[in-house]
């Protein structure tokens, strides 16, 4: 078998990276590297002539959550239009949605990688540094007035966490419903549509 030529080896890493972004926040940093690499299609042996370390693609897929996620997070219509609150209510819908619940492989990082990062602190500086980026941002998209965004991204990924905790219980909804009223009345003092969870 020839070797691997540069690009082909850059698109096998490229491959690793998503496929450990998606699973991480699937299933944990606790996935093993054979697994990581036979869903990623490629052989075990191949990942140590990619990576130094276990940790290094942690760093790697991390990092490509937030670019990935960002890229995928266009500037929503409300917001071209300059109506913020339109735009914090549809982030929030979205966002506590069960579509979101049941695809956190496919979701925001900063709610799939905070078990993880809370575990091992320190382990990951550059990982690290980008999560925090990513949670500052996402709550700046939140902030309304005097508020920061802070409580209500706490509020978000709270309710998503628990919600996926408790995914095959009816309180799984109520979690997420309770979650979503009490961060759309509290932005306007107006009620929001209610809407089937389930």
């Amino acid at each position: 078998m020839g070797r691997v030529s540069q690009a082909q080896a850059q698109e096998n890493r490229q491959r690793v990276v998503a496929t450990a972004s998606r699973m991480f926040r699937e299933k944990g940093t606790a996935v093993s590297v054979a697994d990581l690499m036979k869903a990623a299609g490629l052989t075990h042996g191949g990942f140590y002539k990619q990576f130094g370390s276990k940790e290094d693609l942690v760093d790697e897929a991390i990092t490509h959550a937030f670019d990935e996620h960002a890229a995928h997070s266009p500037v929503a219509p409300e917001e071209q239009a300059g109506d913020h609150e339109a735009a914090r209510r549809t982030l929030i819908e979205n966002y506590l949605s069960v579509w979101h619940r049941d695809h956190p492989g496919e979701g925001c990082p900063v709610s799939g990688f905070a078990a993880d990062l809370g575990r091992e602190p320190g382990q990951a500086a550059r990982a690290q540094d980008v999560y925090i980026n990513g949670v500052r941002n996402r709550a700046a998209r939140l902030a309304t007035g005097d508020d920061d965004g802070m409580a209500q991204l706490c509020t978000m990924v709270g309710a998503l966490v628990l919600a996926r905790a408790t995914r095959d219980n009816p309180i799984s909804g109520e979690l997420l419903q309770a979650a979503r009223t009490a961060l759309t009345e509290s932005g306007t003092g107006q009620s929001a549509p209610q809407r089937r969870t389930d």
